[in-house]
């Protein structure tokens, strides 16, 4: 089995500064993406593919572990179907084809809220996902359920932006229970997720495992 770790969303707010972190640490990465990164990252390895024609008939290279950092919006996705096959069909797919290559581990950036038996949509999709990977024989999953992250993104999103600017402020009156709907800086959360973690099984990280 090769130790190479493969990132997909890699070119999203976490995952971009999740293959700096890892770079930190001398891991080697394979960065798989639809489009070009532009930073040149020591250990990192780019492969840009096309996810429909790759998912159908493409194999990844022998590795350890996967980090899905993959997420969109439904409005920059265009629909509640496209929004799904990004966050859910696109990373199961990967999950499986990494388990396929022999991953032993695999870490998801989720959601705080995440419940496959939602009303909300977005918190459902997130839910399911975290389901189905559960489902699949890896050794060690760790799921990352942020609230609001705090970071600059390529492209702009409005009320997340709005969000952010307020942050500050919200997360003086979230005590207790209420603690894990803090937001977060992305840089916290993608120093978090590289981690060395020898814990198998499943394991849930929130706020203040990020801090």
């Amino acid at each position: 089995m090769s130790n190479t770790s493969i990132v997909i969303g890699s070119t999203g707010l976490v995952g971009n500064l999740l293959l700096t972190e890892l770079s930190n640490k001398n891991v080697d990465v394979l960065a798989i993406t639809r489009k070009p990164i532009k930073e040149n990252i020591n250990n990192i390895k780019v492969l840009e593919i096309d996810f429909d024609s790759f998912l159908s008939d493409g194999k990844l290279p022998s590795c350890e572990h996967l980090y899905i950092c993959l997420g969109t919006t439904i409005k920059k996705a265009g629909s509640q179907e496209e929004f799904k096959k990004v966050d859910f069909e696109y990373a199961l797919a990967f999950a499986e084809k990494a388990k396929e290559a022999g991953a032993v581990k695999v870490s998801l950036v989720s959601s705080v809220g995440a419940n496959h038996k939602s009303k909300n949509f977005y918190l459902r999709v997130k839910g399911e996902i975290e389901e189905a990977i559960k489902k699949i024989n890896f050794e060690q999953i760790n799921i990352y359920r942020p609230s609001l992250l705090i970071g600059a993104r390529s492209q702009s999103r409005f009320l997340e932006q709005l969000g952010q600017n307020f942050s500050f402020i919200i997360n003086l009156f979230l005590w207790g229970p209420l603690k894990k709907y803090r937001s977060i800086k992305a840089q916290d959360l993608s120093q978090s997720i590289a981690m060395h973690n020898d814990k198998k099984g499943i394991s849930y990280f929130y706020y203040d495992n990020f801090i």
